[in-house]
Protein backbone atom coordinates (compact mmCIF):
# COMPACT_ATOMS: atom_id res chain seq x y z
CA UNK A 1 0.00 0.00 0.00
CA UNK A 2 1.53 3.72 -0.81
CA UNK A 3 2.05 6.41 1.78
CA UNK A 4 1.75 9.44 1.28
CA UNK A 5 2.84 12.42 2.67
CA UNK A 6 0.72 14.51 4.85
CA UNK A 7 2.25 17.79 4.12
CA UNK A 8 2.83 17.23 -0.01
CA UNK A 9 0.20 14.61 -0.22
CA UNK A 10 2.90 12.62 -2.55
CA UNK A 11 4.04 8.94 -2.37
CA UNK A 12 7.39 10.27 0.06
CA UNK A 13 11.05 9.31 -1.18
CA UNK A 14 12.36 9.14 2.23
CA UNK A 15 9.09 8.60 4.79
CA UNK A 16 9.10 9.21 8.26
CA UNK A 17 6.91 8.52 11.20
CA UNK A 18 6.01 10.69 13.76
CA UNK A 19 5.15 10.12 17.51
CA UNK A 20 1.15 10.66 16.39
CA UNK A 21 1.53 8.39 13.62
CA UNK A 22 1.64 10.57 10.42
CA UNK A 23 3.66 9.82 7.83
CA UNK A 24 5.87 13.04 6.51
CA UNK A 25 8.75 13.61 3.53
CA UNK A 26 12.02 13.81 5.66
CA UNK A 27 13.40 16.81 4.07
CA UNK A 28 10.07 18.57 4.46
CA UNK A 29 9.28 17.88 8.11
CA UNK A 30 12.82 18.65 8.91
CA UNK A 31 12.24 22.19 7.43
CA UNK A 32 9.24 22.59 9.18
CA UNK A 33 10.90 21.77 12.92
CA UNK A 34 13.95 24.03 12.24
CA UNK A 35 11.22 26.51 11.49
CA UNK A 36 8.53 25.79 13.99
CA UNK A 37 9.35 22.92 16.56
CA UNK A 38 6.09 21.50 16.58
CA UNK A 39 4.06 18.83 14.65
CA UNK A 40 2.35 20.68 11.74
CA UNK A 41 -0.80 18.29 12.09
CA UNK A 42 -1.61 18.65 15.93
CA UNK A 43 0.63 21.48 17.32
CA UNK A 44 2.60 19.28 20.15
CA UNK A 45 6.46 19.81 20.50
CA UNK A 46 7.83 17.48 17.75
CA UNK A 47 12.13 17.17 17.51
CA UNK A 48 14.02 15.91 14.81
CA UNK A 49 15.13 13.12 17.22
CA UNK A 50 11.82 11.75 17.47
CA UNK A 51 11.06 10.97 13.86
CA UNK A 52 11.59 7.28 12.98
CA UNK A 53 12.64 6.12 9.65
CA UNK A 54 10.41 3.97 7.54
CA UNK A 55 11.71 1.18 4.96
CA UNK A 56 9.86 0.97 1.80
CA UNK A 57 10.36 0.04 -1.88
CA UNK A 58 12.34 2.78 -3.78
CA UNK A 59 10.47 4.98 -5.53
CA UNK A 60 10.14 4.21 -9.24
CA UNK A 61 8.77 7.66 -11.20
CA UNK A 62 7.16 7.27 -14.55
CA UNK A 63 9.08 8.78 -17.54
CA UNK A 64 7.85 11.97 -18.41
CA UNK A 65 6.24 12.29 -21.36
CA UNK A 66 8.61 13.49 -23.61
CA UNK A 67 7.85 12.16 -26.66
CA UNK A 68 4.94 14.33 -27.44
CA UNK A 69 5.99 15.85 -30.23
CA UNK A 70 8.13 15.22 -34.09
CA UNK A 71 11.05 17.42 -32.89
CA UNK A 72 11.37 15.29 -29.43
CA UNK A 73 10.60 11.34 -31.43
CA UNK A 74 13.32 12.80 -34.14
CA UNK A 75 15.45 13.78 -31.02
CA UNK A 76 15.01 10.57 -29.34
CA UNK A 77 15.57 8.21 -32.60
CA UNK A 78 19.03 10.69 -33.25
CA UNK A 79 19.84 9.27 -29.57
CA UNK A 80 18.95 5.98 -30.25
CA UNK A 81 21.01 5.84 -33.90
CA UNK A 82 24.33 7.50 -31.88
CA UNK A 83 23.79 4.37 -29.68
CA UNK A 84 23.56 1.89 -32.23
CA UNK A 85 26.69 3.76 -34.17
CA UNK A 86 28.67 3.60 -31.48
CA UNK A 87 28.17 -0.30 -30.71
CA UNK A 88 28.86 -0.97 -33.75
CA UNK A 89 32.12 0.77 -34.31
CA UNK A 90 33.13 -1.04 -30.99
CA UNK A 91 32.08 -4.14 -32.83
CA UNK A 92 33.89 -3.78 -35.65
CA UNK A 93 36.89 -2.66 -33.45
CA UNK A 94 36.84 -5.82 -31.50
CA UNK A 95 36.34 -7.89 -34.87
CA UNK A 96 39.27 -6.21 -36.51
CA UNK A 97 41.73 -6.91 -33.84
CA UNK A 98 40.75 -10.83 -33.52
CA UNK A 99 41.20 -10.93 -37.23
CA UNK A 100 44.70 -9.74 -36.50
CA UNK A 101 45.23 -12.00 -33.48
CA UNK A 102 44.19 -15.22 -36.09
CA UNK A 103 46.10 -13.90 -38.82
CA UNK A 104 49.09 -14.21 -36.33
CA UNK A 105 47.88 -17.16 -35.21
CA UNK A 106 47.87 -18.82 -38.71
CA UNK A 107 50.75 -17.61 -39.60
CA UNK A 108 52.89 -18.77 -36.59
CA UNK A 109 51.20 -22.55 -37.42
CA UNK A 110 52.26 -22.19 -40.91
CA UNK A 111 55.78 -21.26 -39.96
CA UNK A 112 55.64 -24.05 -37.55
CA UNK A 113 54.64 -26.91 -40.10
CA UNK A 114 57.37 -25.45 -42.96
CA UNK A 115 60.16 -26.08 -39.34
CA UNK A 116 58.52 -29.98 -39.17
CA UNK A 117 58.95 -30.55 -42.25
CA UNK A 118 62.11 -29.46 -42.98
CA UNK A 119 63.58 -31.26 -39.82
CA UNK A 120 61.48 -34.66 -41.33
CA UNK A 121 63.63 -34.03 -44.00
CA UNK A 122 66.32 -33.74 -42.28
CA UNK A 123 66.19 -36.47 -40.20
CA UNK A 124 64.83 -38.58 -43.25
CA UNK A 125 68.24 -37.71 -44.90
CA UNK A 126 70.15 -38.22 -41.73
CA UNK A 127 68.79 -42.24 -40.97
CA UNK A 128 69.52 -42.70 -44.47
CA UNK A 129 73.23 -40.97 -44.55
CA UNK A 130 73.48 -43.28 -41.10
CA UNK A 131 72.06 -46.16 -43.17
CA UNK A 132 75.41 -45.43 -45.88
CA UNK A 133 78.00 -45.30 -43.35
CA UNK A 134 76.74 -47.99 -40.84
CA UNK A 135 78.42 -51.16 -41.68
CA UNK A 136 76.97 -54.56 -42.42
CA UNK A 137 78.64 -56.25 -40.67
CA UNK A 138 80.60 -55.09 -37.70
CA UNK A 139 83.99 -56.48 -36.63
CA UNK A 140 86.49 -55.56 -33.78
CA UNK A 141 89.95 -54.86 -34.25
CA UNK A 142 91.96 -57.55 -34.40
CA UNK A 143 95.96 -57.32 -34.47
CA UNK A 144 97.71 -58.36 -37.86
CA UNK A 145 99.54 -61.23 -36.04
CA UNK A 146 96.17 -62.81 -34.40
CA UNK A 147 93.58 -64.08 -36.81
CA UNK A 148 90.00 -63.22 -36.72
CA UNK A 149 87.90 -65.79 -35.47
CA UNK A 150 84.77 -66.79 -37.92
CA UNK A 151 81.80 -68.51 -36.69
CA UNK A 152 81.80 -71.93 -38.60
CA UNK A 153 78.35 -71.98 -40.01
CA UNK A 154 78.47 -68.70 -41.74
CA UNK A 155 80.20 -66.08 -43.08
CA UNK A 156 79.34 -61.96 -42.35
CA UNK A 157 81.62 -59.68 -44.69
CA UNK A 158 81.80 -56.46 -44.38
CA UNK A 159 80.70 -54.64 -47.78
CA UNK A 160 80.89 -51.26 -49.32
CA UNK A 161 77.61 -49.15 -48.11
CA UNK A 162 74.76 -49.64 -50.04
CA UNK A 163 73.43 -47.06 -52.63
CA UNK A 164 72.36 -47.12 -55.89
CA UNK A 165 72.07 -49.91 -58.08
CA UNK A 166 75.18 -50.64 -59.72
CA UNK A 167 74.82 -50.93 -63.63
CA UNK A 168 75.61 -54.37 -64.17
CA UNK A 169 73.09 -55.46 -61.49
CA UNK A 170 70.64 -52.96 -62.85
CA UNK A 171 71.01 -54.12 -66.71
CA UNK A 172 70.53 -58.07 -64.91
CA UNK A 173 67.55 -56.80 -63.21
CA UNK A 174 66.10 -55.31 -66.64
CA UNK A 175 67.07 -58.23 -68.81
CA UNK A 176 65.37 -60.55 -67.01
CA UNK A 177 62.11 -58.61 -66.72
CA UNK A 178 62.05 -58.12 -70.46
CA UNK A 179 62.32 -62.05 -70.97
CA UNK A 180 59.38 -62.72 -68.31
CA UNK A 181 57.58 -60.32 -70.08
CA UNK A 182 57.93 -61.68 -73.42
CA UNK A 183 57.36 -65.43 -71.86
CA UNK A 184 54.29 -64.21 -69.99
CA UNK A 185 53.25 -62.97 -73.64
CA UNK A 186 53.93 -65.81 -76.01
CA UNK A 187 52.02 -68.06 -73.08
CA UNK A 188 48.62 -65.75 -73.78
CA UNK A 189 46.26 -66.07 -71.32
CA UNK A 190 46.22 -70.38 -71.79
CA UNK A 191 45.61 -71.98 -68.43
CA UNK A 192 48.19 -74.69 -67.91
CA UNK A 193 48.26 -77.81 -68.70
CA UNK A 194 47.23 -79.94 -66.16
CA UNK A 195 46.05 -77.30 -63.84
CA UNK A 196 43.70 -78.83 -61.57
CA UNK A 197 39.91 -77.47 -62.01
CA UNK A 198 37.66 -75.58 -60.33
CA UNK A 199 35.18 -78.60 -59.67
CA UNK A 200 37.78 -80.71 -58.34
CA UNK A 201 39.65 -77.52 -55.93
CA UNK A 202 36.00 -77.95 -54.69
CA UNK A 203 36.41 -81.32 -53.89
CA UNK A 204 39.02 -80.79 -51.44
CA UNK A 205 39.60 -82.23 -48.28
CA UNK A 206 42.18 -82.77 -45.84
CA UNK A 207 44.60 -85.49 -47.03
CA UNK A 208 47.68 -85.77 -43.85
CA UNK A 209 48.84 -83.75 -40.90
CA UNK A 210 51.95 -83.14 -39.62
CA UNK A 211 51.72 -81.88 -35.64
CA UNK A 212 55.32 -82.48 -34.40
CA UNK A 213 57.75 -80.64 -36.69
CA UNK A 214 58.25 -77.95 -33.91
CA UNK A 215 59.01 -78.08 -30.33
CA UNK A 216 55.69 -78.88 -28.48
CA UNK A 217 56.49 -76.23 -25.51
CA UNK A 218 56.82 -73.03 -27.95
CA UNK A 219 54.26 -74.24 -30.13
CA UNK A 220 52.93 -72.07 -33.50
CA UNK A 221 53.96 -72.57 -37.06
CA UNK A 222 54.33 -68.88 -38.65
CA UNK A 223 55.79 -69.30 -42.38
CA UNK A 224 55.74 -72.11 -45.40
CA UNK A 225 56.96 -72.68 -48.50
CA UNK A 226 57.00 -75.33 -51.25
CA UNK A 227 60.06 -76.27 -53.07
CA UNK A 228 59.83 -75.83 -57.04
CA UNK A 229 58.81 -79.25 -57.46
CA UNK A 230 56.45 -79.02 -54.60
CA UNK A 231 58.06 -82.00 -52.76
CA UNK A 232 59.49 -80.05 -50.04
CA UNK A 233 58.02 -77.71 -47.26
CA UNK A 234 59.87 -75.23 -45.33
CA UNK A 235 58.55 -73.86 -42.22
CA UNK A 236 59.67 -71.27 -39.90
CA UNK A 237 58.19 -71.85 -36.00
CA UNK A 238 58.20 -69.82 -33.04
CA UNK A 239 60.85 -72.20 -31.79
CA UNK A 240 63.46 -69.89 -33.57
CA UNK A 241 63.73 -73.27 -36.17
CA UNK A 242 63.07 -73.81 -39.65
CA UNK A 243 62.24 -77.38 -40.38
CA UNK A 244 62.57 -79.08 -44.60
CA UNK A 245 59.96 -81.59 -44.59
CA UNK A 246 59.43 -84.27 -47.47
CA UNK A 247 56.19 -84.70 -48.39
CA UNK A 248 56.40 -88.30 -50.32
CA UNK A 249 58.30 -89.64 -47.26
CA UNK A 250 56.89 -87.48 -44.56
CA UNK A 251 60.16 -87.11 -42.88
CA UNK A 252 62.05 -84.35 -41.71
CA UNK A 253 64.99 -83.79 -44.11
CA UNK A 254 66.65 -80.78 -41.69
CA UNK A 255 66.09 -78.52 -38.89
CA UNK A 256 67.83 -75.34 -39.34
CA UNK A 257 69.19 -74.06 -35.89
CA UNK A 258 71.02 -70.49 -35.61
CA UNK A 259 68.24 -67.79 -35.37
CA UNK A 260 67.94 -66.25 -31.72
CA UNK A 261 63.72 -65.22 -31.87
CA UNK A 262 61.31 -66.73 -33.95
CA UNK A 263 61.41 -67.66 -37.69
CA UNK A 264 58.71 -65.55 -38.76
CA UNK A 265 58.81 -65.96 -42.41
CA UNK A 266 60.82 -68.17 -45.19
CA UNK A 267 61.74 -68.89 -49.07
CA UNK A 268 63.15 -72.49 -50.27
CA UNK A 269 64.91 -71.38 -53.68
CA UNK A 270 63.55 -72.52 -56.68
CA UNK A 271 66.60 -73.67 -58.53
CA UNK A 272 69.00 -74.54 -55.54
CA UNK A 273 68.93 -76.64 -52.29
CA UNK A 274 68.89 -73.55 -50.18
CA UNK A 275 66.29 -72.11 -47.83
CA UNK A 276 66.21 -68.39 -46.78
CA UNK A 277 64.76 -67.51 -43.33
CA UNK A 278 63.99 -63.88 -41.55
CA UNK A 279 63.34 -63.33 -38.01
CA UNK A 280 62.66 -60.54 -35.39
CA UNK A 281 66.34 -60.62 -34.18
CA UNK A 282 67.18 -58.37 -37.68
CA UNK A 283 68.92 -60.95 -39.16
CA UNK A 284 68.50 -62.82 -42.69
CA UNK A 285 69.77 -66.56 -43.27
CA UNK A 286 70.56 -68.40 -45.95
CA UNK A 287 70.75 -72.65 -45.64
CA UNK A 288 72.50 -75.25 -46.89
CA UNK A 289 69.58 -78.23 -46.88
CA UNK A 290 71.38 -80.53 -47.29
CA UNK A 291 74.18 -79.76 -44.32
CA UNK A 292 71.68 -77.87 -42.04
CA UNK A 293 74.21 -74.79 -42.08
CA UNK A 294 73.94 -71.67 -42.22
CA UNK A 295 75.92 -70.56 -45.32
CA UNK A 296 75.29 -66.61 -45.18
CA UNK A 297 73.98 -63.99 -43.10
CA UNK A 298 72.50 -60.78 -44.05
CA UNK A 299 72.70 -57.71 -41.55
CA UNK A 300 70.90 -55.29 -43.41
CA UNK A 301 68.47 -53.97 -40.37
CA UNK A 302 68.50 -52.33 -36.97
CA UNK A 303 64.58 -53.99 -36.18
CA UNK A 304 62.65 -57.07 -36.35
CA UNK A 305 62.77 -58.28 -40.12
CA UNK A 306 58.70 -58.29 -40.87
CA UNK A 307 59.24 -59.61 -45.31
CA UNK A 308 61.34 -61.17 -47.75
CA UNK A 309 61.18 -61.66 -50.96
CA UNK A 310 63.48 -63.93 -53.54
CA UNK A 311 64.01 -61.94 -56.77
CA UNK A 312 63.07 -63.82 -60.06
CA UNK A 313 66.82 -64.05 -61.11
CA UNK A 314 67.39 -66.00 -57.60
CA UNK A 315 70.35 -63.86 -56.80
CA UNK A 316 68.60 -61.16 -54.96
CA UNK A 317 66.62 -60.54 -51.56
CA UNK A 318 64.34 -58.11 -50.80
CA UNK A 319 63.97 -57.77 -47.30
CA UNK A 320 61.64 -55.19 -45.08
CA UNK A 321 61.53 -54.37 -41.45
CA UNK A 322 60.36 -52.45 -38.50
CA UNK A 323 63.01 -50.10 -38.51
CA UNK A 324 60.59 -48.40 -41.58
CA UNK A 325 64.06 -49.64 -44.12
CA UNK A 326 63.42 -51.91 -47.16
CA UNK A 327 66.75 -53.31 -48.21
CA UNK A 328 67.59 -55.41 -51.66
CA UNK A 329 70.44 -57.67 -51.10
CA UNK A 330 72.58 -59.49 -52.81
CA UNK A 331 71.96 -63.37 -51.74
CA UNK A 332 75.39 -65.29 -52.95
CA UNK A 333 77.39 -62.38 -50.94
CA UNK A 334 75.21 -61.05 -48.40
CA UNK A 335 75.85 -57.23 -49.78
CA UNK A 336 73.26 -54.69 -49.22
CA UNK A 337 73.62 -53.05 -52.24
CA UNK A 338 70.23 -50.64 -51.94
CA UNK A 339 68.10 -49.36 -49.26
CA UNK A 340 65.14 -46.56 -48.26
CA UNK A 341 63.16 -45.70 -45.83
CA UNK A 342 59.56 -45.01 -44.98
CA UNK A 343 57.40 -42.99 -42.78
CA UNK A 344 55.76 -46.12 -41.57
CA UNK A 345 56.57 -49.53 -40.16
CA UNK A 346 56.52 -52.78 -43.02
CA UNK A 347 54.42 -55.46 -42.12
CA UNK A 348 55.30 -57.64 -45.42
CA UNK A 349 56.98 -57.13 -48.24
CA UNK A 350 56.63 -58.71 -52.37
CA UNK A 351 58.69 -58.16 -56.00
CA UNK A 352 56.46 -58.19 -58.81
CA UNK A 353 56.48 -61.09 -61.03
CA UNK A 354 59.07 -58.75 -63.12
CA UNK A 355 61.23 -57.44 -60.60
CA UNK A 356 61.35 -54.44 -61.53
CA UNK A 357 59.05 -52.69 -58.53
CA UNK A 358 58.07 -54.75 -55.41
CA UNK A 359 55.31 -53.61 -53.20
CA UNK A 360 55.04 -53.42 -49.66
CA UNK A 361 52.82 -53.22 -46.57
CA UNK A 362 52.53 -51.10 -43.76
CA UNK A 363 51.14 -50.53 -40.03
CA UNK A 364 49.13 -47.66 -41.73
CA UNK A 365 47.16 -49.27 -43.85
CA UNK A 366 48.46 -47.76 -47.05
CA UNK A 367 49.86 -50.55 -49.79
CA UNK A 368 53.02 -48.98 -51.38
CA UNK A 369 54.41 -49.87 -54.80
CA UNK A 370 58.30 -48.82 -54.99
CA UNK A 371 60.80 -48.80 -58.24
CA UNK A 372 63.71 -50.40 -57.26
CA UNK A 373 66.03 -48.90 -59.50
CA UNK A 374 64.49 -45.41 -58.38
CA UNK A 375 64.65 -46.26 -54.56
CA UNK A 376 60.57 -44.28 -55.24
CA UNK A 377 57.14 -44.79 -53.95
CA UNK A 378 55.47 -44.64 -57.17
CA UNK A 379 52.20 -45.57 -56.29
CA UNK A 380 49.78 -45.85 -52.61
CA UNK A 381 46.75 -47.77 -52.67
CA UNK A 382 44.85 -46.83 -49.33
CA UNK A 383 41.56 -48.64 -47.96
CA UNK A 384 42.26 -50.96 -45.75
CA UNK A 385 41.81 -49.78 -41.86
CA UNK A 386 44.11 -52.04 -40.39
CA UNK A 387 47.91 -52.80 -40.64
CA UNK A 388 48.48 -54.58 -43.30
CA UNK A 389 49.20 -58.59 -42.88
CA UNK A 390 49.88 -60.10 -46.61
CA UNK A 391 50.81 -59.09 -50.31
CA UNK A 392 50.47 -61.45 -53.36
CA UNK A 393 50.97 -60.19 -57.18
CA UNK A 394 49.64 -62.57 -59.71
CA UNK A 395 51.79 -64.47 -62.70
CA UNK A 396 50.55 -61.97 -64.94
CA UNK A 397 51.41 -58.95 -62.90
CA UNK A 398 48.40 -57.02 -63.46
CA UNK A 399 46.79 -57.53 -60.16
CA UNK A 400 47.67 -57.23 -56.16
CA UNK A 401 45.73 -58.99 -53.74
CA UNK A 402 46.44 -57.48 -49.79
CA UNK A 403 44.89 -58.30 -46.74
CA UNK A 404 44.60 -56.40 -43.36
CA UNK A 405 43.41 -56.52 -39.64
CA UNK A 406 40.12 -55.19 -41.29
CA UNK A 407 38.80 -58.44 -42.12
CA UNK A 408 39.28 -58.09 -46.19
CA UNK A 409 40.76 -58.85 -48.75
CA UNK A 410 41.36 -56.34 -51.83
CA UNK A 411 42.25 -56.70 -55.73
CA UNK A 412 43.79 -53.56 -57.19
CA UNK A 413 44.51 -52.99 -60.50
CA UNK A 414 48.10 -52.39 -61.61
CA UNK A 415 46.97 -50.81 -64.82
CA UNK A 416 44.41 -48.48 -63.29
CA UNK A 417 45.91 -48.09 -59.74
CA UNK A 418 42.47 -48.55 -58.97
CA UNK A 419 41.22 -51.28 -56.17
CA UNK A 420 38.17 -53.51 -58.96
CA UNK A 421 37.05 -55.56 -55.96
CA UNK A 422 36.87 -56.12 -52.07
CA UNK A 423 36.11 -59.69 -50.41
CA UNK A 424 34.46 -58.64 -46.99
CA UNK A 425 34.86 -61.69 -44.78
CA UNK A 426 33.18 -61.89 -41.56
CA UNK A 427 33.21 -59.75 -38.83
CA UNK A 428 36.72 -60.42 -36.59
CA UNK A 429 38.15 -62.85 -39.22
CA UNK A 430 41.78 -62.73 -38.69
CA UNK A 431 43.36 -62.76 -42.60
CA UNK A 432 47.03 -63.93 -42.06
CA UNK A 433 48.46 -64.77 -45.63
CA UNK A 434 47.07 -64.66 -49.28
CA UNK A 435 48.40 -66.38 -52.31
CA UNK A 436 47.88 -66.89 -55.79
CA UNK A 437 48.99 -70.32 -57.82
CA UNK A 438 51.75 -70.18 -59.89
CA UNK A 439 48.62 -70.14 -62.84
CA UNK A 440 47.30 -66.89 -61.23
CA UNK A 441 43.93 -69.05 -61.56
CA UNK A 442 43.05 -69.41 -57.85
CA UNK A 443 43.35 -67.45 -54.80
CA UNK A 444 44.33 -68.90 -51.01
CA UNK A 445 43.22 -67.06 -47.64
CA UNK A 446 44.76 -68.07 -44.79
CA UNK A 447 43.80 -66.73 -41.18
CA UNK A 448 40.16 -68.41 -39.04
CA UNK A 449 40.49 -70.65 -41.99
CA UNK A 450 41.64 -71.60 -45.31
CA UNK A 451 39.79 -70.53 -48.43
CA UNK A 452 40.44 -70.99 -51.80
CA UNK A 453 38.29 -68.12 -54.85
CA UNK A 454 38.83 -68.58 -58.21
CA UNK A 455 40.08 -65.67 -59.97
CA UNK A 456 38.29 -62.81 -61.88
CA UNK A 457 35.05 -64.22 -60.94
CA UNK A 458 36.34 -64.34 -57.27
CA UNK A 459 33.74 -67.02 -56.05
CA UNK A 460 34.57 -68.86 -53.26
CA UNK A 461 35.48 -72.35 -53.79
CA UNK A 462 35.96 -74.48 -50.89
CA UNK A 463 36.24 -73.33 -47.36
CA UNK A 464 39.03 -76.09 -45.20
CA UNK A 465 38.53 -75.85 -41.30
CA UNK A 466 40.67 -78.73 -40.11
CA UNK A 467 43.56 -76.30 -38.19
CA UNK A 468 42.53 -75.96 -34.59
CA UNK A 469 44.41 -72.62 -34.66
CA UNK A 470 44.49 -69.69 -36.68
CA UNK A 471 46.57 -70.67 -39.87
CA UNK A 472 49.53 -68.20 -40.66
CA UNK A 473 50.81 -69.82 -44.18
CA UNK A 474 49.28 -71.54 -47.53
CA UNK A 475 50.72 -72.77 -50.39
CA UNK A 476 49.06 -74.26 -54.06
CA UNK A 477 51.46 -77.22 -55.14
CA UNK A 478 52.17 -77.47 -58.98
CA UNK A 479 49.11 -77.15 -61.26
CA UNK A 480 47.31 -76.30 -57.65
CA UNK A 481 47.53 -79.88 -57.38
CA UNK A 482 46.97 -79.80 -53.87
CA UNK A 483 46.97 -77.32 -50.93
CA UNK A 484 49.63 -77.00 -48.20
CA UNK A 485 48.67 -75.08 -44.88
CA UNK A 486 50.35 -74.33 -41.10
CA UNK A 487 48.98 -72.94 -38.58
CA UNK A 488 49.48 -72.01 -34.83
CA UNK A 489 47.99 -75.51 -33.71
CA UNK A 490 51.96 -76.95 -34.82
CA UNK A 491 50.77 -78.72 -37.60
CA UNK A 492 51.50 -78.99 -41.43
CA UNK A 493 48.67 -80.07 -43.52
CA UNK A 494 47.73 -81.19 -47.50
CA UNK A 495 45.00 -80.90 -49.09
CA UNK A 496 43.93 -82.71 -52.20
CA UNK A 497 41.68 -85.19 -53.98
CA UNK A 498 41.39 -88.27 -52.12
CA UNK A 499 42.06 -91.39 -54.24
Amino acid sequence: MALFCAISNEVPEHPVVSPSGNVFERSLIVKYIEDNGVDPLNGEALSVDQLIPLKVNPLVKPRPPSATSIPAILKLLQDEWDACMLHTFTLRQQLQTSRQELSHALYQHDAACRVIARLTKEVTAAREALATLKPHAAASYVPPQQPVERPVEAMEVEHPPPGELPEEVAKKLQDVAAMLTAERKRRGKRAPEGLTSSEQISDFQQLASHPGLHSASIPGILALDLSADSARAVTGGADKNAVVFHKDSEQIIATLKGHTKKVTSVIYHPREDVAITASPDATIRMWTISTSASKQIIKAHDGPVSGISLHATGDYILSASADQYWAFSDFRTGRVISKATSSATFTCTQFHPDGLIFGTGSTDSIVKIWDLKERTNVANFPGHSGKITSIAFSENGYYLATSADDSTVKLWDLRKLKNFRTINLEEGYEVNTITFDQSGTYLAVGGSDVRVYLCKQWTLLKTLTDHSGVVTGVKFGQNASFLASVGMDRSLKYYGIRD
